[in-house]
């Protein structure tokens, strides 16, 4: 009954909202303690009956009201406050390090050194190349300079063979045309006459800057019968002296053939 006249009292009291949640909650939190020692009391008063003489059983119906709670309106969200935009920042990549490995002095020493003597034998195989061609072109000069040379030689062999055969055919052209100013012809053998021989003696001598026959010859085919009257007639010859620069000279080669024929 207790509770139900502060229920009642409460609704007619009509508080303001926060202070009625409060009473509302206190009042339900003092009828939750009182039915709870109600109820206490009667399961303890319940057992001590028990063990007493059942007196008459006495009934106390409670009935719970509850009140229901008026909407608490939450309070209005605050407004979100505008934030200043920020440009973004420019991204700058990061260049990744780059470290330089250690090089050992010893390492790099015995490279130089191989490098060195790399470009050395380079130098020396060019200069090795540019001497063989020089060898070379020397040489293929040299080869060309003695073919020059034996041209020249044949050549030269060629025109003192021609010049030699010229002077030879104009020496015997000559020798043709130089004839005896006297001379004394042959006798004909009597066995060649005898047994009717004919044929041809040449004679061939040299003529002294006097002008006579010297070291007569017979030359060619002549028969055996024809030798001697021939020679003996060749010594019998004259000529003119031949004049060479004013002085007389031996003119050799000269030749004379002599004709054997029976009339």
């Amino acid at each position: 009954m207790s509770a139900a006249l502060m229920h009642g009292s409460m609704v007619q009291a009509q508080p303001l909202p926060w202070t009625r949640v409060w009473r509302d909650s206190q009042a339900l939190v003092v009828s939750v303690a009182l039915h709870s020692a109600v109820v206490a009391f009667l399961v303890l008063g319940w057992s001590m009956e028990q063990s007493l003489p059942e007196p008459a059983p006495s009934t106390l119906k409670t009935r719970l009201v509850m009140l229901p709670a008026e909407p608490v309106a939450a309070p209005p969200a605050p407004a979100p406050e505008a934030l200043p935009v920020v440009a973004p920042a420019p991204v700058v990549e990061a260049k990744p390090e780059v470290v330089k490995p250690k090089v050992d002095p010893q390492i790099q020493a015995r490279k130089l050194e191989q490098a060195a003597l790399a470009r050395k034998r380079v130098e020396e195989q060019k200069r090795a190349q540019v001497e063989q061609q020089k060898a070379a072109q020397q040489r293929a000069e040299q080869v060309e300079a003695q073919r020059q040379q034996a041209v020249a030689e044949q050549a030269r062999v060629a025109a003192a063979d021609n010049a030699r055969r010229a002077q030879q055919a104009a020496a015997a052209a000559d020798v043709r045309q130089y004839l005896p100013i006297s001379k004394q012809a042959p006798d004909y053998p009597q066995r060649a006459l005898d047994k009717g021989i004919e044929g041809d003696c040449t004679v061939e001598y040299s003529v002294t800057p006097q002008g006579k026959v010297d070291n007569p010859k017979v030359v060619g085919n002549c028969h055996p019968a024809f030798i001697r009257p021939s020679l003996v007639a060749a010594a019998t010859f004259r000529y003119q002296p031949r004049m060479v620069d004013g002085q007389p000279v031996t003119v050799p080669g000269v030749r004379n053939t002599f004709h054997y024929k029976i009339q």
